[in-house]
C-alpha cells in the first residue's frame, strides 16, 4: 500500500521521543475540528439506513442535487476505475498518489501530468483526474476552466474526476453545483476541514446513474451509524463552518509568515497547510523531528508540508524550532 502522512508512532520509535511529546503537523487536518457531542444510543444499536437526514444535509451543504455517502472519499476513488472499460487517464502530478495507483491497478493506461499539461484539448485522454486545490502543492484550477474541460471530455463519453478534499474553506470554487452533469464526478470528505478523519465519511457528487452503479459496487452500510449521525450534525452547523473558515484563513496566513521569517517561503498553500519546495526538504524534516515536530516529507519534488498548530503553545514551539533549524543551516554553510 502507498504510505501516507501521519505514521506518528513510527516517528516516535525512530527518534526515541514519546508519542505524547510530539507536535504533529503532518496531516493537513483542522486541529480545531467540529466538536462532537455525546451520540444517541440508537446510532450504535441500529443498522445504518438512508432517510436519516444525512443525504439531505449533504445536498444542502454542497449545493449538489445528488450525493452518495461513502466511507471516506478513499472508498470511492478505489472503485470508480472499475466502472469504465480500459481508458486513457491523465492524473495530476504531484498530487494524492492513490488516484493514479487505483486507475492503473484497474487496467487503465495512466499518464501523470503536471498542471500545465492538464487539459482535454488533445484527444489522447478519456478521463482527467485532479485535486482542487491540489495536495500537496496548493495549485488551484478555476471552476470555469474545469467546467469547460468537463464539457470537452463528456462530449466523447469521458469523465472529469475532481477531488475537493481541501476546498471547504473556499466553497465558491467547488464544482458541486454542476455535479449532476454526466461525466463529472466530485469527491468530498469530512476529514480535513471538519477534522473528522476518524469518522471515515465522504461523499460522491455525480449524476444519478453513476451513483447507482457505484452504490452497487460498494454494497450496503458503507458508513457506520455513529459516523452518519456525526456527519449530519456537522454539515448542518453553519455557524461553526463560517467561523472556522475565518479562523483557518488567519492561521494559514500566520503559518506562511512564520515560515518565511525563517527562510522557508511557501511554494503553495491552502487554508490547512503550507507547502515548501526545497532541496533541503529531508534535512529540514529530520531537524524538526529531532525536536519532536513531525511534518510531511515529499521526495519528488523535494518538499515539506506544514499543517496548522492547534494552540498558542504549539505555535511558539514551532517558531522556536524553525529558528533553531535556520540557525543550524546557516552555520553549516558558513566558511
Amino acid at each position: 500500500m502507498i504510505q501516507h502522512g501521519g505514521r506518528l508512532r513510527e516517528a516516535a520509535a525512530h527518534y526515541a521521543i514519546a508519542l505524547h511529546e510530539w507536535l504533529d503537523l503532518s496531516t493537513g487536518i483542522n486541529p480545531h475540528g467540529w466538536p462532537v457531542p455525546a451520540l444517541p444510543m440508537a446510532a450504535w444499536a441500529r443498522l445504518p439506513e438512508e432517510g436519516d437526514g444525512l443525504e439531505v444535509a449533504a445536498r444542502d451543504y454542497y449545493g449538489a442535487p445528488h450525493v452518495l455517502p461513502v466511507a471516506g472519499s478513499q472508498a470511492a476513488l478505489q472503485v470508480l476505475p472499475r466502472l469504465r472499460s480500459p481508458s486513457r487517464v491523465g492524473v495530476l502530478y504531484p498530487s494524492y498518489l492513490e488516484h493514479g495507483h487505483w486507475w492503473g491497478r484497474a487496467g487503465h493506461e495512466v499518464r501523470l501530468l503536471v498542471p500545465e499539461q492538464m487539459h482535454p484539448r488533445s484527444p489522447s485522454f478519456d478521463v482527467l483526474v485532479l485535486s482542487n486545490p491540489n495536495n500537496p502543492t496548493g495549485c488551484r484550477f478555476e471552476p470555469e476552466i474545469l467546467v469547460e474541460w468537463h464539457s470537452r471530455l463528456a462530449a466523447g463519453g469521458g469523465w472529469l474526476v475532481v477531488d475537493e478534499a481541501f476546498i471547504d474553506a473556499t466553497p465558491g470554487a467547488s464544482l458541486a453545483p454542476f455535479s449532476q452533469r454526466p461525466g463529472l464526478i466530485v469527491l468530498r470528505s469530512l476529514g480535513k476541514f471538519f477534522g473528522l478523519a476518524g469518522a471515515r465519511v465522504g461523499f460522491v457528487l455525480a449524476a444519478p446513474q453513476l451513483l447507482s452503479e457505484l452504490r452497487e459496487q460498494l454494497g450496503p452500510w458503507t458508513v457506520a451509524g455513529p459516523s452518519r449521525w456525526v456527519a449530519q450534525q456537522a454539515l448542518e452547523d453553519h455557524r461553526w463552518q463560517a467561523d472556522t473558515r475565518e479562523r483557518l484563513m488567519d492561521a494559514s496566513r500566520r503559518l506562511s509568515g512564520s515560515l518565511a521569517r525563517h527562510g522557508l517561503k511557501a511554494s503553495g498553500s491552502t487554508a490547512l497547510f503550507q507547502w515548501v519546495r526545497t532541496r533541503d526538504a529531508s534535512t529540514i524534516r529530520d531537524a524538526l523531528a529531532q525536536r519532536g515536530i513531525w511534518v510531511r516529507l515529499f521526495e519528488d519534488p523535494a518538499s515539506v508540508r506544514f499543517g496548522l498548530p492547534g494552540s498558542e503553545g504549539a505555535w511558539q514551539r514551532l517558531e522556536k524550532a524553525l529558528a533553531a533549524v535556520a540557525e543550524t543551516q546557516t552555520n553549516a554553510v558558513s566558511p
